[in-house]
């Protein structure tokens, strides 16, 4: 069941009729109907499908199934013979300007340089093309862009027309063909010959506009971030507004924002510099506080505290901290969250007691899992006992380690 392709053969139409051929569900239960003939074009070559309504009902996707064009629409339509369709023409349009602006800027890249495109996408807010090269330059990404400019700003046409493979010859096309039948070339004359299955507008001056964003190395081959026409504007947009709230924030013109972002960073870096230093302090101090509070447990030396909500990282140097100043001492941390335990064990180094099996002694009580070494260790689970029942278990777990069961 082939369905006449309608946007071949105008790619401006915005709405039209067409009668019902088959109304059905996909194998995923997805609700689609095939027209006799159609303008909303399928995802295929690069280029998403289009939207819009039959009947009004919206058209979610457009997928070509061995010739027969399936609309999936949101819900079932009533069984009539003629539908209205109407096509989302700002999405349409736009997909136009995108795929014919990366006709236009993997010719330019190839008329340039000879760099070849070999693959792209057309996003929802910005376009990529794949260059088969390692690395690009700045100097050459302007280069291309200035020409990619040029070809848009002389409004040549774009022309689509079908040919045979005998007559392949009379053109010298940008890339080797995928197909040898039901050929169909999109031609820029004397700058682009190109096989192609999109919609494109009727001339060059249509794009409007093209702008590389970026590019960033992709294993061997280099990404290149473009768009062209109406985003443009909205990418120019957007970073305006960007820019003028960071001037405000910054307090410093457009030119000087980098020079103010830099200062900002440095001044950050030593704050955050200072900060360490002083939480160092914090810490040491707190540290000389906890041995003066230790309790003896067997004749062992322990210091033990319950803590709330703290960073682990910071318990796991406190608890460092406080080995690094006394050899012959225990300690047990414990951070109590809203559903949640964890706990740091550590120990001098005149103690012969083992820290790993002190927390795998201790692990089932919270349904947890946690590990370490000899001399520090550590776990965490389940809130379903309190912190304070956790830490006379841990405390408890002393006289079994001055047994030696654990040493």
């Amino acid at each position: 069941m082939t369905t006449e392709k309608l946007y071949y053969e105008n790619q401006y139409i915005r709405s039209f009729t067409s009668n019902l051929l088959k109304q059905d569900k996909d194998e995923n239960g997805r609700i689609y109907i095939v027209l006799e003939k159609t303008a909303f074009y399928p995802t295929g070559g690069g280029q998403p499908h289009d939207t819009g309504t039959i009947n009004g009902i919206n058209v979610v996707d457009v997928v070509e199934v061995d010739g027969e064009i399936r609309h999936f629409i949101e819900k079932p339509i009533d069984e009539q013979n003629e539908c209205n369709c109407e096509i989302n023409w700002d999405r349409r349009f736009d997909h136009m300007q995108q795929h014919a602006g990366q006709h236009i800027l993997s010719a330019a890249f190839e008329e340039t340089y000879g760099y070849k495109t070999i693959s792209f996408h057309l996003g929802k807010e910005i376009c990529t093309i794949d260059l088969d090269i390692a690395n690009l330059t700045e100097e050459e990404a302007d280069a291309v862009e200035k020409l990619a400019n040029h070809i848009i700003i002389e409004n040549r046409p774009i022309e689509a027309k079908w040919v045979t493979v005998s007559e392949l010859e009379h053109y010298s096309l940008r890339k080797e063909l995928s197909v040898s039948e039901n050929i169909r070339l999109v031609i820029i004359p004397n700058f682009d010959y190109n096989g192609c299955g999109g919609t494109h507008p009727s001339s060059t001056g249509e794009v409007q506009s093209l702008k590389i964003l970026q590019w960033e190395k992709q294993k061997k081959h280099t990404r290149v971030q473009f768009v062209c026409g109406n985003r443009v504007i909205t990418q120019l947009s957007q970073k305006q507004k960007v820019i003028q709230s960071l001037t405000g924030i910054l307090n410093d013109p457009q030119d000087k924002m980098e020079e103010a972002a830099n200062r900002i960073l440095k001044q950050s870096k030593e704050f955050e510099k200072n900060l360490d230093e002083l939480k160092n302090k914090l810490l040491d101090y707190e540290a000389s506080t906890l041995i003066n509070e230790q309790q003896m447990v067997d004749n062992i030396k322990i210091v033990k505290k319950i803590f709330y909500y703290y960073s682990i990282p910071d318990l796991q140097k406190l608890a460092r901290t406080i080995v690094g100043k006394t050899n012959d001492v225990l300690v047990f941390f414990i951070n109590e969250q809203e559903d949640k335990l964890q706990f740091v064990c550590a120990k001098g180094t005149e103690l012969p007691f083992n820290m790993n099996e002190v927390v795998k002694r201790n692990i089932p009580l919270v349904n947890g899992k946690g590990g370490g070494n000899d001399s520090f260790a550590q776990g965490g689970g389940e809130k379903v006992l309190s912190a304070n029942q956790l830490m006379d278990e841990l405390v408890s777990s002393v006289r079994t380690l001055n047994n030696g069961k654990y040493s």
